[in-house]
């Protein structure tokens, strides 16, 4: 038996007692994380589970199609749950004040597909080989002979395709595209949820684009270019925080460049590092590694306390050992 058929086995076994589920995801969901939760919780209650979807953060406007029935939200008072499952979530850090139901929980299953996850479930299934936990959820629901309705296909469809860029990321497999053509089976209808997922920007996030174009800077070798957000910007654009998803991709698809960073300044004064890479010979998951945070070798993150300018010269340096630039 394959090892990720023995895992899959050991969470639908968890899963067959538990009445009570709550399914949580990390801050500043994402369209895997919520994909991937609202997926699992529309198969769960099919099960006849009792369920509730809770994040720290609301879910993101643009995604906010994906919930017509308003799954995602905060309980109104602290409750035991026979079951959590973390989706997504590298480590309980992420989680944000959902983590506290942790501890009034039965069991904990942690299902992901981030290299830097630190085990912390009951029962933990990590792959970090998988390009999203959209694509195990997928597995899951297959294996576990639950019916994928046409909803939870344009949710799981939404997982895979934006945490693998539409498709167009090294962590790509085979099977990935398996899991697409089963997905559209279902029901997905690709070109209207892909209007819905990528051309459906607004007014703030083109203004917070104009942004990055006029601030961001580029090493003298082009290799490495980063920019800052910072508060002031987010007002003058009347944005919020989940209209700076994705805005580091338009400087890592400068040709030169081998990796990308954005700095972002945290109203508790900490300071948010996206970091992003297109080589496979600089692995951004060591980079954030060494300011405690992580994710995957593409892609990564971490948070910094101390001086903005000093996170700044800090990132960049190790940005550059990483590199090997000279500069």
């Amino acid at each position: 038996m394959s090892s990720s058929l023995r895992i899959i086995r050991q969470v639908l076994a968890a899963l067959e007692t538990p009445r009570n589920v709550c399914i949580v995801g990390h801050v500043r969901p994402d369209g895997d994380c919520i994909g991937s939760q609202l997926a699992l919780a529309h198969a769960l209650k099919r099960a006849g589970k009792r369920v509730t979807v809770w994040n720290a953060d609301p879910i993101p406007a643009k995604l906010a199609f994906l919930d017509p029935d308003g799954l995602l939200q905060r309980p109104a008072r602290r409750r035991r749950f026979d079951c959590v499952i973390a989706t997504d979530a590298a480590n309980p850090e992420r989680l944000g004040e959902t983590g506290a139901c942790i501890g009034s929980r039965r069991q904990l299953i942690n299902i992901d597909h981030h290299q830097s996850n630190t085990r912390y479930g009951d029962v933990n299934w990590v792959e970090p080989a998988s390009p999203s936990t959209g694509e195990l959820i997928h597995q899951l629901c297959r294996r576990a002979g639950w019916a994928i309705t046409p909803l939870m296909a344009d949710l799981l469809f939404t997982a895979v395709s934006t945490d693998t860029g539409s498709f167009q990321y090294d962590s790509v497999r085979p099977g990935t595209f398996t899991t697409a053509a089963d997905l559209v089976r279902g029901g997905v209808r690709v070109g209207e949820l892909c209007r819905r997922l990528y051309q459906s920007q607004s007014r703030a996030r083109v203004e917070l684009l104009r942004h990055v174009y006029q601030s961001f800077k580029l090493s003298p070798d082009g290799c490495l270019a980063w920019f800052w957000l910072r508060p002031r910007d987010l007002a003058r654009a009347g944005a919020d925080r989940s209209d700076t998803d994705g805005l580091i991709d338009h400087i890592r698809s400068i040709d030169t460049v081998v990796a990308a960073c954005v700095f972002e300044e945290l109203e508790d004064g900490r300071v948010r590092v996206s970091l992003r890479s297109k080589s496979r010979s600089v692995d951004v998951n060591r980079v954030a590694a060494r300011f405690g945070g992580g994710g995957h070798p593409a892609a990564a993150g971490a948070r910094l306390s101390g001086p903005p300018a000093s996170a700044q010269r800090r990132v960049l340096s190790a940005l550059r050992e990483a590199l090997e630039c000279p500069f």
